[in-house]
């Protein structure tokens, strides 16, 4: 919003940021400020890059329907399939049953990765 309404560009207020380093910190102190700087930049692009991974696995995840449903026997199929969990020889019971321990156990799984 301020950036509209005074008309300065990304680039330009790179410049004006930069001017005002050299001023409040001076020229001693301005190569520990841009090592801080260029640490604080370096952790925000792991974090993004991690978060567009998670989004990209997410996206992966996501079952891929090409039609519409006729039965919940094969909607509880295709759910099965995009989980990893085999459909041959079950009940419907025991596919939710295997869909619904399958998705505890990622998310046990991803709780675990983060610690």
């Amino acid at each position: 919003m301020l950036e509209n309404s005074l008309n300065i560009g990304g680039s330009e207020w790179m410049i004006i940021i930069f001017v005002a380093l050299v001023l409040i910190l001076g020229t001693g102190k301005l190569p520990g400020a841009a090592k801080k700087m260029g640490k604080a930049v370096n952790e925000y692009n792991k974090a993004k890059n991690e978060i567009q991974e998670q989004m990209k696995e997410v996206t992966e995840e996501t079952p891929k329907i090409s039609g519409p449903v006729e039965s919940e026997r094969e909607k509880l199929e295709m759910i099965a399939k995009s989980a990893g969990v085999k459909i041959e020889g079950k009940t419907d019971d025991e596919l939710r049953q295997s869909i619904a321990s399958k998705i505890g156990q990622k998310r046990t799984d991803e709780v675990e990765e983060k610690k």
